[in-house]
């Protein structure tokens, strides 16, 4: 009996620990390799502005490398913190992607007094995707029928007419929207403020004549000014564009010393990431961003192609959200 039942003690111990063999070694093989399925982007903002240029550019180029579509999704409100919000929440699983600007990574921490996510816990860097040169932009028939030919004309009408211009954004705490307020501020001007679910939307406001001025990215802008549409009057970096080398600094041509206020676009995944698949997605990216054609691209849009590593990109978050608190401390502008 007892002889019995030691054999039956050591099946059932054998068994069970074959169980637990299994057990733990199911994940490890019924797990598929990433990316098994099809990866979204989101865009925090409208479709035609320049988050949407840039995540279509690197899109098809990941698709390629990884052998899976990478799907652009749109999801624009509250100055990019909808689209932020939706992937800070999403699964940690490399199939939910964030094209982040300095709105949702760098000033909005600083200017909303409620942000239902948080730009440094709440997200894995992947990499800078492109730094970007905002662009002082009027609509040109305005601005030829109110005799606004740069920036020094502009200052000298808007204050002897306070409250006649408006001036529009891609949404409340993008670059766009605080260069503007940047601007009103050293120059003691008034502008409404016109918010927009994107610089694309804004774009159209400003070609039909609904607004009047924007601080637009550049490589949104760019077609319009070519097309004479608008009428660019400076950039709002610290140095001139390359894209476009003829157009002052606002510092330059306003004599506003210490102006400065662009823009830059990066890819972010939700915290708890696998580390792996983070370096993956920032080889091909920054791949794909030194490849002759896409270089070249960026580059005549008014884009600079970064490509740094996930560390470099979350030091520079860091700094980006130091730096924009000052500004937007200077600035005066709050958004509850």
């Amino acid at each position: 009996m007892s002889a019995n039942f030691n054999i039956f003690r050591q099946l059932v111990l054998t068994l069970g620990a074959g169980v637990a063999i299994i057990s733990i070694a199911i994940p490890a093989w019924a797990q598929a390799p990433w990316p098994s399925k099809p990866v979204k982007i989101v865009v925090p903002f409208a479709p035609g502005g320049t988050t949407d240029i840039l995540a279509r550019a690197v899109a098809p180029e990941l698709s390629k490398a990884f052998g899976q579509p990478f799907i652009v999704d749109n999801r624009a409100g509250a100055g990019g913190n909808v689209g932020a919000d939706i992937v800070a929440k999403a699964p940690a699983d490399g199939y939910t992607l964030l094209m982040g600007t300095v709105g949702t990574h760098g000033i909005n921490k600083s200017l909303y007094s409620k942000l239902p996510y948080d730009p440094q816990k709440d997200f894995a860097p992947v990499t800078l995707v492109a730094g970007v040169p905002n662009v002082m932009v009027m609509n040109a028939d305005k601005a030829k029928a109110m005799g606004i030919n740069n920036v020094p004309d502009f200052i000298q009408y808007a204050k002897a007419h306070p409250g006649q211009l408006n001036m529009a954004s891609s949404g409340n705490g993008t670059s766009i929207h605080l260069a503007g307020e940047l601007f009103k501020s050293m120059t003691g001007i008034f502008m409404t403020h016109i918010p927009y679910t994107g610089s694309g939307p804004a774009m159209m406001g400003m070609v039909s004549g609904t607004v009047d001025v924007m601080f637009d990215n550049l490589p949104s802008a760019m077609p319009q000014i070519k097309g004479g549409k608008l009428k660019a009057f400076a950039v709002t970096s610290g140095q001139r564009s390359a894209a476009m080398p003829e157009l002052p600094t606002i510092e330059e041509a306003g004599k506003l010393k210490g102006f400065e206020a662009s823009s830059w676009f990066g890819l972010l995944a939700p915290a708890g990431t696998p580390a792996d698949v983070v370096l993956k997605l920032q080889q091909e990216t920054a791949k794909a961003l030194n490849s002759p054609a896409i270089k070249e691209k960026l580059l005549a849009q008014g884009a600079i192609p970064s490509g740094n590593t996930p560390q470099e990109f979350a030091r520079f978050i860091d700094a980006e959200i130091r730096k924009w608190a000052s500004v937007v401390k200077a600035s005066g502008a709050k958004v509850d």
